[in-house]
């Protein structure tokens, strides 16, 4: 399997018959040729919310500033744990979205409550 990342600045584009075909599909069409596509199964509830999961824990972290290392120490999360939820291995559950969530809006207040 190849990998890449995907850059922001210089996203691909549909060519001209790609599109005018994309555009003569209707959104059943669209959805049924995707689920049928063997190399590209549509995600599970699970999948999407594990993806979900990680975005908040990156995000929250990526606000801090802090490597998962430190992260995890200053805010008493298993380093294993962080890396789960961040490569989607793992799902959150709600306790620690609450923990999270909570850290990104104050940081400070959690680090005194933690002392």
């Amino acid at each position: 399997m190849a990998r890449f990342k995907l850059d922001p600045a210089n996203l691909p584009a549909l060519t001209g018959e790609q599109a005018a075909r994309l555009d003569a599909m209707s959104d059943s069409e669209i959805t049924a040729a995707a689920q049928a596509d063997p190399d590209n199964p549509p995600l599970t509830v699970d999948e999407m919310a594990r993806m979900e999961a990680a975005s908040v824990v990156r995000r929250v972290r990526a606000r801090t500033g802090l490597s998962q290392d430190r992260f995890a120490r200053r805010y008493r999360i298993s380093v294993g744990r962080l890396r789960d939820l961040e490569q989607g291995r793992t799902r959150a559950d709600s306790a620690l979205l609450a923990y999270l969530a909570v850290i990104d809006r104050e940081p400070d207040a959690v680090e005194r409550a933690l002392g």
